[in-house]
């Protein structure tokens, strides 16, 4: 395997192990909300941001009022509108709908994604997104049969907003790509801290729309003592972690790799968040959920080497021509 498609790779992994931690964050809080720690994090994760952009000063300077501008829109799709519709979807469809849409995304932008490169042949891609497919589906599984078939105007709501969530990150995959093929050589750290300042900034938007929607507990716990344990310390360390750390893990996928294997490779963040409520309920899985997580990582495995396996190719051909030009 090439040191391209090495560092992307184990990039988009990163990237899947740090978003995953999202799904334990509701054991970190309390009685805090999830709208507490998402506006304490994106908060944290802009000043992270400023600090990031003073320690690259020298970068900072080349950055264009286009830059800014495509970064202040990405991160309102990606995190500020992507957080939105699931703390919608959450609010009236209850907390099983929304994560079980959200794993389709790795399918669905790596669909997306080879629709726009055609990076890789369909019939290639058969084996890796069947399984994929089939394994977010057992994972989900026990999540799914708790529904038990009813449905409300609440919930229709509920998941239209998750399906809303699911596109929102999905263009995000693909606008983000796009934005950094026209901005070769961009500096992971700096993008990512671009992007982080614009997501904070419009979070102060967002406030009186979560507000109205009582989506924060905070005002009424307060934010002295009891908020240092349950709610500053759970933000700052997302918004290192998965905000920064994950922000910045799937620049340096999305300059490595096609759309449509940094997305395969996302669904490691339902294997991850599997494993890390499992390991908090003391659980053993259910041997659905197993199954399906095998195959994710089979569906992995495959979508890895087929994309090696086309570049071992491409190169070849490359050499090819090469000594036929040489000679």
């Amino acid at each position: 395997m090439n040191t391209r498609l090495k560092t992307g790779v184990t990039a988009a992994l990163f990237a899947a192990f740090t978003w995953s931690l999202n799904f334990i964050s509701p054991f970190l809080i309390g009685n805090y909300s999830l709208g507490d720690l998402a506006t304490v994090r994106f908060f944290f994760s802009g000043l992270i941001g400023v600090v990031i952009l003073v320690l690259h000063r020298d970068l900072y300077r080349r950055l264009t009022l286009s830059d800014w501008l495509v970064t202040a829109g990405l991160g309102f799709i990606g995190y500020v509108g992507y957080f939105i519709t699931i703390m919608i979807a959450a609010v009236y469809a209850g907390p099983i709908i929304p994560p079980a849409f959200l794993g389709l995304v790795p399918v669905i932008l790596a669909i997306a994604g080879n629709v726009y490169s055609s990076s890789i042949s369909w019939a290639t891609l058969r084996i890796p997104f069947g399984l994929a497919v089939i394994g977010l589906i057992l994972v989900n599984t026990s999540s799914l049969f708790q529904l038990n078939g009813e449905w409300s105007l609440s919930r229709l709501i509920g998941t239209g907003s998750a399906i809303g969530a699911v596109a929102l990150w999905t263009w995000f995959g693909i606008a983000n790509q796009r934005a950094l093929s026209k901005r070769p050589g961009t500096n992971a750290w700096v993008w990512t801290a671009m992007m982080m300042i614009g997501g904070s900034i419009e979070t102060l938007f967002f406030l009186p729309i979560g507000y109205k929607l009582k989506l924060f507990n905070a005002p009424t716990l307060g934010f002295g003592a009891i908020a240092i344990a349950h709610l500053y310390l759970p933000a700052f360390a997302l918004a290192v972690i998965a905000s920064i750390g994950g922000a910045w893990a799937w620049t340096v996928a999305s300059q490595r790799l096609p759309m449509t294997l940094a997305g395969q490779l996302l669904t490691m963040e339902m294997v991850f968040a599997t494993c890390f409520g499992l390991l908090i309920r003391r659980q053993w899985p259910h041997p659905l959920e197993l199954l399906g997580i095998v195959l994710l990582l089979v569906g992995i495995i495959k979508a890895i080497g087929a994309f090696y396996d086309q570049s071992k190719s491409l190169s070849q051909d490359t050499e090819r021509e090469s000594r036929c030009t040489a000679g």
